[in-house]
C-alpha cells in the first residue's frame, strides 16, 4: 500500500480497548468500501484485504476480460488489449485482478477517508466504554491514579480507560499520589458532551457493602444479609446485619477472629470506625443496639412521631453521643428515629461524674486545666469556690462560672 499516512491512521486503532476484532474489521471494510464506491460506482467486484496486526491494507479490483470493442462498463470489464498488457497469458472471459493505488484518489479524498475512519472508531469506542461500565454500576473496580486535581482525581483502569473520582466522593482522609493503586465503586455512568463519564465513589455506603462482600464469604454467599448501612465517611459507620441461619452469628462472622475481617475494611476506609450490629424488628432493642457502644438504662418511644427518648447512666452519655455527635446521628439514620439522650436523674444524684463525661459541652483544654489541679470529677469542681479556682488555674472567672453551671445541671 502506498499511503503510509493512511495506514498509520487506522493501524493505531488495533489496540482499542472496547472494540472487538470483528467489529474493527467491519468498520475498516465499510470506510474503504465507501471510498471505492465513490470512485468506481460499486465495490461489489473489489476485495479488501486487511491485516490489523501488521497494519497492512490491500484493495484488488476484479474485472472480466472482453473483446476490445465489447467494453460496456469499464468498472466491471477490461478490454483484451489492456489485459494482455498486464499479463500476456490472459484470454477473453477470464478475470483480471488489479491492485487499486490509493494515490490515484487524490489527497482530499484520502484526508476525508481518514477523518471518517477516526470518527467511526472513536464513536464506537465511546459506546463500548459506556456499555461496559453501565452494567458495572455498584461494582468495585481497581485503578491507578493518573492525575490529581483540586476537585477530582483521574483514575485509569486496567485497560487504560479514564475514570473520575470527584473530591466529594472521596473519604476526607484520602491522600493519593500519581501511580497509587486504589479501589472504588462505580457510582454512575453519564453521557457528557457526547462522551461517557464514569464516576467513582469511596464515600457511598455501597462501597462499604461491597468491601464486606469481599472480606466476608458469608455475606457474598447470601448467608448473611446486610439490612442497612449508614456512614459518615472517614469517621464512623454502622452496619445492621441479619442471618436466617441460626447457626451463624452474623456479627461475629463479619468481625472475624480477633477482628481479622473487619480490620481490612477499616484500613481501606482510612481507619473509619465500623459498628456491626444485629438487625431486629424490635424497635427498642434495635435503637439500643444502634447506640453501641453505649449501654442504655431505659427508652421511651413515640411511634407516631418516630422519636425515641433514651436514658443512660452519666458515664454512658458521651459514648452514646460519640465524637462529633456521629454515633447518635448515625443511630438515628440507621433506625429511622429521632433520638434524644438524657442522663438518668436518680443515678446522677447518687454518684459523682467524671468531668471527661462533659467533653461534649466543655472544651478539652478547660477540662485539662481542672484535672491539672486534681479536679477530675464534677463534684470536686463544685466543692471549690470561683475565687479558689481562679487562683489555681489559668481560667477566667466568667469561664469558671459557666463550667460550674454546666456541672450543677448534672445534679439538679
Amino acid at each position: 500500500m502506498e499511503n503510509v499516512n493512511l495506514i498509520d491512521s487506522y493501524s493505531e486503532f488495533k489496540e482499542f480497548k472496547n472494540i472487538d476484532r470483528e467489529t474493527m474489521m467491519h468498520i475498516l471494510e465499510d470506510v474503504f468500501g465507501s471510498l471505492i464506491r465513490k470512485k468506481f460506482g460499486t465495490d461489489e467486484n473489489c476485495d479488501i484485504i486487511i491485516n490489523i496486526d501488521k497494519g497492512d491494507l490491500e484493495v484488488w479490483r476484479n474485472r472480466e476480460i472482453v473483446e476490445d470493442d465489447k467494453v460496456e462498463d469499464p468498472n466491471l470489464q477490461i478490454s483484451y488489449s489492456d489485459a494482455i498488457a498486464i499479463e500476456p497469458d490472459f484470454e477473453v472471459g477470464e478475470e483480471v485482478s488489479e491492485e487499486v493505488k490509493f494515490s490515484d484518489f487524490g489527497r482530499r479524498a484520502i484526508m476525508a477517508l481518514r477523518q471518517n475512519l477516526i470518527a467511526r472508531v472513536i464513536e464506537l469506542e465511546k459506546d463500548g466504554l459506556y456499555n461496559k461500565y453501565k452494567d458495572r454500576v455498584g461494582s468495585i473496580i481497581t485503578g491507578e491514579v493518573y492525575q490529581i486535581w483540586k476537585r477530582e482525581t483521574l483514575i485509569l483502569d486496567d485497560e487504560g480507560n479514564e475514570l473520575v473520582l470527584p473530591k466529594s466522593e472521596q473519604i476526607p482522609s484520602d491522600y493519593f499520589k500519581k501511580g497509587d493503586t486504589i479501589r472504588a465503586v462505580v457510582l454512575k455512568v453519564e453521557m457528557s458532551n457526547n462522551s461517557p463519564a464514569i464516576i467513582l465513589s469511596r464515600s457511598t455506603p455501597v462501597f462499604l457493602e461491597r468491601l464486606f462482600e469481599l472480606e466476608v464469604p458469608e455475606v457474598y454467599d447470601g448467608l448473611i444479609t446486610i439490612k442497612r448501612i449508614v456512614r459518615e465517611p472517614g469517621e464512623r459507620a454502622k452496619v445492621a446485619v441479619e442471618s436466617y441461619d441460626d447457626r451463624i452469628d452474623p456479627v461475629g462472622a463479619c468481625v472475624g477472629m480477633k477482628g481479622s475481617r473487619i480490620h481490612g475494611i477499616v484500613r481501606e476506609l482510612g481507619n473509619e470506625n465500623i459498628d456491626v450490629i444485629n438487625y431486629t424488628t424490635n424497635t427498642s432493642l434495635y435503637i439500643s443496639r444502634s447506640l453501641s457502644p453505649a449501654k442504655i438504662t431505659s427508652i421511651k418511644i413515640d411511634e407516631e412521631k418516630k422519636q425515641a427518648d433514651v436514658f443512660l447512666n452519666p458515664d454512658q452519655v458521651s459514648l452514646a453521643i460519640g465524637k462529633g455527635g456521629y454515633n447518635i446521628k448515625l443511630a438515628g439514620k440507621l433506625t429511622g428515629y429521632e433520638i434524644d439522650v438524657y442522663r438518668d436523674v436518680q443515678e446522677a444524684e447518687s454518684e459523682d461524674v467524671d468531668i471527661e463525661e462533659f467533653a461534649d459541652e466543655i472544651e478539652g483544654w478547660i477540662l485539662d486545666e481542672l484535672k491539672g489541679i486534681g479536679c477530675d470529677t464534677a463534684k470536686s469542681v463544685l466543692e471549690l469556690s470561683v475565687e479558689d479556682l481562679t487562683k489555681r488555674t489559668d481560667l477566667e472567672e466568667e469561664m469558671i462560672k459557666e463550667v460550674q453551671s454546666i456541672l450543677k445541671a448534672e445534679f439538679e
